[in-house]
């Protein structure tokens, strides 16, 4: 049996960090596994410009930790009115890395998102031309359509027909959570412009975990878990080896008292224990050989950036115990919980 092993250190490539008193709270349990992360924009109010985006990344780096090796990559919040001259500036300066779709809501924090597919044209236009990548949050909102088959139909009524408009557009789909995405990204990655993020607890729980003897409000995530069979076609695209598969923990925090409440919110807080759950469902599947691509190497080649040098080291061990964390108000955050005892921990 493997008792430790050691991979190059990887980077998130999809987080919510939050701003104030939660940002100060959460923000170290990323920047101690990952050496990069993709920082979403959907604070209130969202972060809609360059100049706030580099004003955030600030924020961001004033409550790191002294010795903290991270580099938050900024993103901005595309609305029906953004203006495509200030993302090129962005992207030029070197302050935004890519560009957030919310469709308008969609999940927490969207309601300034895009209305309709056309009027984000202009901004995808200037994108495609400088080469600053598009990242989806890729569910309709029709109250007509079923959760459970909003990715889906997203990928049908509006990917194809966008990616048809923006042929050379570099897209990732975030968060993927079906089988149906699993094939359109496999299908269509052929050139290098089209991949998908997948999150450490879709590859843990399917839908029953959200109703197990009860309501799990902190199983609750949007897009929401599905059933088994697209948690097993997630496993197999995460540790196919495939490179249009990489990590993004969409680790999204919220206090305790707005998930177990009448309306909770959507987000399952991973940051603390992300990388052990990746290890442990690739161990489990028999492919940790290839947890290093889809964690430390995938993503940096799509985005065009060096991977990195460091290491991160795991032992096989009794995991660390994972407490709620308080924020400086009192509020608690509650960790996920996954369904097995993680036998890796990084140390």
């Amino acid at each position: 049996m493997t008792e430790n092993f050691s991979i190059i250190r990887p980077d998130d490539w999809h987080v919510h960090l939050r701003d104030g008193e939660m940002l100060r709270a959460v923000v170290n349990y990323t920047a101690r596994f990952f050496a990069r992360a993709i920082i979403m924009p959907n604070l209130k109010p969202p972060v809609v410009t360059s100049d706030r985006a580099k004003q955030y990344r600030e924020e961001i780096r004033a409550v790191l930790q002294v010795d903290a090796d991270f580099n938050p990559l900024m993103t901005v919040y595309l609305t029906d009115t953004t203006d495509a001259d200030d993302l090129e500036r962005g992207h030029n300066d070197g302050v935004l890395t890519a560009a957030k779709l919310y469709p308008a809501n969609a999940t927490t924090n969207s309601e300034s998102g895009i209305s309709e597919r056309r009027k984000a044209y202009p901004a995808l236009e200037r994108m495609q031309r400088i080469g600053m990548p598009l990242l989806i949050h890729g569910e309709v909102t029709d109250p007509d359509v079923d959760i459970f088959d909003r990715e889906a139909v997203f990928i049908e009524r509006e990917l194809i027909p966008l990616r048809r408009d923006f042929p050379k557009l570099k897209i990732v789909l975030e968060h993927v959570t079906t089988e149906d995405a699993v094939e359109y990204i496999k299908s269509e990655s052929k050139e290098g412009s089209l991949a998908a993020t997948i999150t450490a607890h879709h590859l843990s729980i399917n839908r029953n975990a959200i109703f197990a003897g009860g309501i799990r409000p902190h199983n609750y995530c949007l897009p929401v878990a599905k059933r088994e069979k697209h948690r097993q076609a997630l496993l197999k695209a995460a540790t196919s080896g495939l490179k249009c598969f990489f990590l993004g923990t969409d680790s999204a925090p919220h206090p305790v008292s707005t998930k177990e409440c009448a309306c909770g919110c959507a987000g399952i807080f991973t940051a603390p224990n992300a990388m052990e759950v990746y290890a442990h469902v690739f161990d489990e599947a028999g492919r940790l050989d290839v947890l290093e691509g889809f964690a430390s190497i995938n993503g940096a080649k799509f985005y065009g950036l060096p991977v990195n040098t460091g290491k991160m080291n795991f032992i096989n061990s009794n995991p660390a115990e994972i407490k709620p964390i308080l924020t400086r108000d009192g509020q608690k955050i509650e960790p996920f919980a996954p369904p097995f005892i993680t036998k890796w921990r990084v140390v």
